[in-house]
């Protein structure tokens, strides 16, 4: 059995998810060794996101290192897959998928408070529009600022207080063992995450059959048919990192239930809507969604939203 070469970025939390998929492969036998690609969004640690590429930019460079044939696998967060993948790839498997929600977190120094502990006008840093526009929802006497850097970077400005709280993925929190720094896990059903959140996706070529069979043993059904209505609706209505989003799905016994929304940058228009379908038509369920969001007024806030809406937040 030949060995994988499975490609990761480089930054802590990639490195864990990608030694999680690394360890389950090799309990069934598999020989994997990891290769580091830097990405676009990790060389430019200042710029907005939606200033240095648009879709794409943690996952471009790993796609050219596999149409290449420089490794054979690569391994993303889901949230971070376009919804269409370069001609050539697919999305061989999903593991099972750790908790999707965002997490509150305040500097160390102080006692540890939810969304609603915060003061008046506290800063709270995020790079995502969707969070941007959640927190402008539900507190807007907040003040929302970006902040840029993976999740230690994070929590180093955190705790240099340049930031009164910051709203990350719970996703990696757990992942790097730092669940004891949580203020909030916020409510999955209102507070709503990026499609895809909480998931891996491991990526391979559409024409190694070899490899595809290898990550076979690793997909998690129920997590891979529910990011599946996420991303379907997400393509339905044409968005991606840079437009407030959010979708979360939720199989059951023979049925999937899917909640979404679309907001505006401010956060004073927000369309929601949920469904539920067949689990083994999660495609169809996105679009049935998507087009009650449409109804809803969902159609109308993206169209409204300029590129340059909220120009120093982009990223889900």
């Amino acid at each position: 059995m030949s060995e994988l070469r499975l490609g990761t970025r480089g930054s802590a939390l990639a490195l864990t998810q990608s030694r999680i998929v690394k360890g389950a492969l090799e309990k069934q036998g598999h020989t994997v060794a990891l290769e580091i690609i830097q990405t676009t969004g990790d060389q430019d640690q200042t710029q907005p996101l939606s200033r240095i590429g648009g879709k794409g930019l943690f996952t471009r460079e790993l796609d050219h290192a596999l149409l290449d044939g420089r490794i054979d696998v690569a391994v993303h967060s889901l949230k971070d897959l376009p919804t269409e993948l370069e001609r050539g790839l697919i999305l061989a498997c999903v593991p099972e998928r750790e908790d999707p929600r965002d997490v509150v977190i305040v500097p160390a120094s102080r006692p540890a408070v939810g969304l609603q502990g915060l003061e008046t006008g506290a800063r709270v840093g995020t790079s995502s529009l969707r969070r941007h526009a959640l927190l402008r929802a539900f507190r807007p006497d907040l003040e929302v600022a970006s902040i840029r850097g993976n999740l230690d970077t994070r929590l180093a400005k955190l705790d240099r207080e340049e930031f009164d709280a910051i709203i990350v993925a719970a996703a990696g929190v757990r992942r790097l063992g730092l669940w004891q720094r949580v203020g909030e896990a916020l409510e999955r059903t209102s507070w709503l995450p990026s499609p895809g959140q909480g998931a891996l996706g491991v990526v391979t070529r559409s024409d190694d059959p070899g490899s595809r069979s290898q990550l076979g043993g690793l997909d998690h059904v129920p997590s891979h048919v529910a990011v599946r209505a996420e991303r379907a609706l997400l393509a339905a209505l044409g968005g991606g990192c840079q437009t407030p989003i959010a979708a979360f799905g939720q199989p059951y016994d023979s049925g999937l239930r899917l909640w979404a929304l679309v907001a505006s940058p401010d956060g004073t228009q927000v369309a929601r809507a949920d469904a539920t379908g067949r689990l083994n038509e999660p495609g169809a369920l996105g679009g049935d969604v998507a087009k009650l969001l449409v109804r809803r007024g969902a159609g109308a806030i993206l169209e409204a939203i300029p590129p340059d809406a909220v120009p120093r937040l982009s990223h889900p």
